[in-house]
């Protein structure tokens, strides 16, 4: 007779964890979840933690909050977990103002912001299969590049 669960936001092998009313614009804000995105979790915390911007900290508690969820709510291993999406949006812009010089007003704008954080338990499998298959890339386009040669240096082994 109970409400039924609801269905979750985010796949089995995923948590997430939003802070709301962050003191900052969006676009300084988007700098700092672009620094993480996609880095391991300790990583991740590394980098926020020696960051030399304000809002770092907020990020960070944010990004220790998703780290809990996953491990607490939907049991993954934290060693295993990559910072899958960060995103940044909008929220209230507080609307201040400055008398200026003759009778005019100049506005001044206090935006607030949110992050949302989304971490991701990777399976070692697949991690391995995903950097042996780089390697391979790189090696094939080294050797690609060594085969397509200029004509000068061509000319010399020649000689």
């Amino acid at each position: 007779m109970g409400k039924e669960q609801n269905p979750r936001r985010v796949a089995e092998n995923e948590a997430m964890a939003k802070t709301k009313m962050l003191r900052t614009s969006p676009q300084k804000l988007n700098l700092v979840a672009a620094m993480i995105r996609g880095k391991k979790v300790d990583k991740a915390l590394a980098d926020l933690t020696f960051s030399k911007r304000r809002i770092a900290g907020d990020v960070k508690k944010c990004l220790q909050s998703a780290i809990a969820n996953a491990e607490n709510n939907h049991n993954l291993d934290v060693d295993s977990l990559i910072v899958a999406e960060a995103w940044v949006g909008k929220n209230m812009v507080m609307k201040r103002g400055r008398p200026r010089a003759r009778g005019r007003f100049g506005k001044i704008m206090k935006p607030f912001s949110e992050i949302t954080i989304t971490v991701r338990e990777i399976d070692a499998a697949a991690e391995a299969a995903k950097k042996a298959a780089k390697a391979q890339k790189r090696t094939a386009s080294n050797r690609q590049a060594e085969a397509t040669t200029t004509p000068e240096a061509a000319a010399e082994e020649l000689a």
